[in-house]
């Protein structure tokens, strides 16, 4: 079956979907002959053989040497795959202690990145700095690609219409003109969401084939936010606000939000809560993550108890979530979740004991597929999302010399 989702880009025509569908279909399956996209999509092999070129003459897809049947019989055919050394995608993702800059190409795997500190600066200057990382790391990539746009992805409250910031922990984040100011620095096309959203985009296009019909994502980090999609769509709502769950309650949680209330999910669960009790109990001497997950990789029983109690209230709230969606598949992305062993087992026992839909947590619930990539895919998904979904008027012309 074709792993392939229809267009619903606004303004996206007739051409501009089926160029689409061709893309996706020639990623998930590529080399491929046209006559395989035609028969696998429904499309005409007019339509298939038109969007072809088109996609062809922007340098996205290449033709390969004609090729007979497996006999030697039968008309020969010209395959086409991506082209995934022409273009590359700029990531910015912003986490509450650092920022990760990567390149990206066009399958979504990471050509190079950078995570570097951001503690005391302004979002100006975080931004400056990490326009000048991705030059540089361009730089030492070869500089042969051609940078398509920018993504930027991060956590709170992010505004994809407006470019702008509502709400964020980080202070001086509130209400910046994040896309402006990186359009201004870069001369590139910019787009933003949540890391949440973003992850979606991700699975639809690179990992959880079921991620296409339905899919909820979790993402438990210093930032806790959650996502959710339907059709290979999704939902931003009005102002891009859906899947704000950093303050909902956690039940019998007295850990004080920054909202003046107490039990809020991100204040119980967020990853600067579990450093700050592993170092109370000694676990941990500084209060960094990697080394309470080093501590929990080596077993060490206090550091993998509180990874466990974690796991297990992650799995409450992804029990929430999964009754009120009832999503085909719900995906956490959590550290913790993905690389303590046993994790994932106890996120689904609490949503096996506390989801009224869910009967088999272990098909339903999922850790992310891209465990040690998620902050600099998310970021590059923001671009790729909307490349495949109208590849034929978003970021790339056509260029000169492609044959």
């Amino acid at each position: 079956m074709a792993r392939t989702q229809p267009d619903t880009r606004r303004g996206a025509g007739p051409s501009g979907a089926s160029a689409g569908t061709v893309l996706r279909t020639v990623l998930d399956r590529g080399p491929v002959a046209r006559s395989t996209i035609a028969r696998v999509t429904g499309l005409s092999p007019a339509t298939v053989t038109t969007a072809s070129a088109q996609l062809v003459e922007r340098g996205l897809l290449r033709e390969l040497p004609e090729i007979s049947g497996p006999t030697g019989l039968g008309r020969p055919h010209v395959p086409v795959d991506l082209d995934d050394s022409r273009f590359v995608v700029y990531g910015i993702h912003l986490a509450m202690t650092h920022v990760t800059t990567a390149l990206l190409d066009l399958r979504g795997q990471v050509l190079a990145r950078s995570r570097d500190p951001h503690l005391g600066l302004g979002p100006a200057e975080i931004l400056r700095n990490a326009v000048t990382t991705l030059e540089a790391l361009a730089a030492r990539h070869g500089d042969v690609s051609v940078p398509i746009g920018v993504g930027f992805a991060a956590g709170g409250w992010i505004d994809s219409e407006s470019g702008v910031v509502p709400e964020h922990p980080i202070p001086g984040w509130n209400g910046y003109p994040v896309r402006a100011d990186l359009e201004h620095r870069t001369g590139l096309d910019v787009r933003m969401d949540s890391h949440a959203r973003a992850l979606i985009d991700a699975e639809v296009l690179f990992g959880e084939p079921r991620a296409r019909d339905s899919v909820v994502q979790l993402f438990v980090g210093n930032v806790v936010d959650a996502a959710f999609a339907t059709g290979g769509v999704v939902h931003h709502g009005p102002r891009a606000a859906a899947g704000a769950v950093a303050h909902v309650p956690v039940e019998n949680s007295v850990e004080e939000c920054t909202c003046g209330r107490t039990g809020c999910v991100q204040a119980t669960l967020s990853d600067r809560v579990l450093v700050r009790r592993a170092m109370q109990l000694g676990i941990i001497e500084r209060p960094i993550f990697g080394d309470l997950l080093d501590a929990g990789r080596r077993r060490q029983p206090a550091a993998l108890a509180l990874f466990e109690e974690r796991a297990h209230s992650v799995g409450v709230v992804a029990a929430r979530l999964l009754d009120l969606f009832n999503p085909e598949v719900l995906i956490v992305c959590d550290q913790g979740v993905s690389r303590i062993p046993g994790s994932l087992d106890t996120v689904r026992r609490a949503v096996g004991e506390s989801s009224a839909t869910c009967d088999d947590p272990s098909r339903s619930v999922l850790s992310t597929s891209f465990p040690r990539r998620a902050l600099p895919l998310s970021a590059g998904s923001v671009i790729l999302a909307e490349l495949y979904r109208a590849p034929l008027t978003s970021f790339v012309r056509p260029l000169a010399g492609i044959s």
